[in-house]
């Protein structure tokens, strides 16, 4: 199997490109930059610190897809959308990280699924899937007597918030509830705002220093609370879960998927 990177000179870029490379069964088909990067001409072997590889990083996304089983993608909403149109044309399978998608660039992927597989997850770690359950299952059991807040905590760099993880988690409480979550979501809590209404989700977004990612979902019932937490230490769980994704895509057939799919627990 041939996997490209889109995105590959960044953090996470050159996390992605490593675990490519030290995954067995699987080759580097390239990868790419937006023009003016730094790392553009470089060996990508040995931009993530291993020996040269003999595949440089390069700027047409394009010749990536037409040359890739599956891309790889953690990039921006923006570019995400891009690539899906080249991943519809060259008939190229896509791992999907990147958060912060619009309706408009979430049907971009929609659209590329009706040709090829896409696995969309806003975060990949095999950890993160099993809190997504467990919150689906916690919430459906408690049910609207439970308060539900999700916290969640990134590094200084992140730019959108919440996180795609928190508001997937937030979905999945809402759906265990059977209501949409854009119905009682609550972003923000300033000033006098009243009492919490009853079956309303909250967000909490916490940003600073190296934090990898850290989601806690909260059931506050009366007498008693319960807190599911998940910590990442290291991106390496994200990359991992990515290439192995990456992977389950050969010989399936076109559709839009998410790592529950690839972990067997749909």
């Amino acid at each position: 199997m041939n996997i490209g990177v889109v995105g590959c000179g960044g953090r996470m870029g050159r996390m992605l490109a490593k675990a490519v490379l030290d995954t067995e069964g699987v080759a580097l088909a390239g990868g790419t930059e937006r023009v003016g990067h730094e790392a553009i001409g470089a060996d990508i072997g040995t931009l993530v610190g291993d020996a040269a590889c003999g595949v440089t990083v390069g700027v047409d996304a394009a010749a990536l897809f037409e040359r890739s089983d599956v891309i790889i993608d953690f990039t921006t909403p923006e570019a995400t959308a891009v690539h899906a149109g080249l991943a519809a044309k060259h008939r190229a399978a896509m791992v999907v990280g990147t958060t912060g998608l619009d309706g408009g660039q979430h049907g971009a992927l929609e659209a590329a699924a009706d040709f090829v597989p896409v696995v969309l997850a806003p975060n990949m770690s095999v950890g993160i899937n099993l809190l997504l359950g467990l919150t689906t299952q916690v919430a459906a059991i408690l049910g609207p007597d439970y308060d539900i807040e999700i916290v969640e905590m990134h590094h200084r760099h992140k730019v959108d918030a919440p996180s795609g993880t928190a508001l997937a988690l937030g979905h999945a409480a809402a759906t265990s509830r059977g209501v949409p979550l854009d119905s009682v979501s609550k972003r923000t809590r300033d000033g006098q705002i009243g009492g919490r209404p009853s079956g309303e989700i909250g967000f909490a977004t916490l940003r600073g220093g190296d934090v990898v990612g850290e989601h806690t979902v909260i059931f506050a019932g009366e007498g008693e609370r319960i807190e599911i937490t998940h910590k990442a230490s290291s991106r390496e769980v994200f990359a991992r879960g990515a290439v192995r994704a990456a992977q389950w895509t050969a010989g399936r057939p076109p559709g839009l998927y998410s790592m529950r799919d690839v972990l067997g627990l749909g």
